[in-house]
């Protein structure tokens, strides 16, 4: 029997709930299952730890604290920036935009709107949220070559002998 591990690609459907169990997100509802490739880092390093040696058909509850998830708020990500950094001229606080950050794309929020300043804060919206999933653990694999090389699974129809392969000898 295969089981979740480093270098394989697993789907699974999910609903994700936070601390008022109100649903975030239910993947069987969108008809979409998350597939990723463990061990890589596509998923929030506390889910990933609990799935670590679960099969298929295998149905979880997990609670994440902020700290396994996507972090405690930090009020050093709230900053000021000029109203014109962004593309659109009706901001509202509660908008959200993403934005190319020191470590890669980002979402910031935007707090407060002024004549010449906006207040945003780029915490992961989810920052500081003691989050609950409930997992169904749908079908485990081996990743390709390609996948291992890019650090994510690639859709079916994707011919993996023409993805650039860095990562692997």
């Amino acid at each position: 029997m295969t089981t979740i591990a480093p270098q394989r690609v697993v789907r699974l459907h999910y609903v994700l709930k936070n601390s008022r169990g109100e649903v975030l997100d239910d993947s069987r509802a969108r008809g979409a299952p998350l597939e990723y490739l463990h061990g890589h880092d596509n998923i929030v390093a506390g889910l990933e730890r609990a799935l670590d040696g679960q099969a298929v058909d295998a149905e979880l509850s997990v609670t994440l604290m902020p700290a396994e998830a996507y972090g405690v708020r930090r009020d050093d990500l709230i900053q000021e920036v000029a109203r014109g950094a962004f593309p659109v001229d009706d901001l509202a606080p509660g908008m959200r935009f993403q934005t190319q950050g020191d470590a890669g794309p980002q979402v910031v929020t935007v707090v407060e709107v002024g004549e010449t300043r906006v207040t945003i804060d780029t915490n992961h919206p989810l920052a500081g949220e003691r989050l609950s999933y409930g997992l169904e653990v749908l079908s485990v694999r081996d990743a390709t070559r390609a996948e291992l090389a890019k650090g994510h699974p690639l859709d079916e129809d994707i011919d993996h002998t023409q993805v650039e392969d860095r990562k692997q000898p």
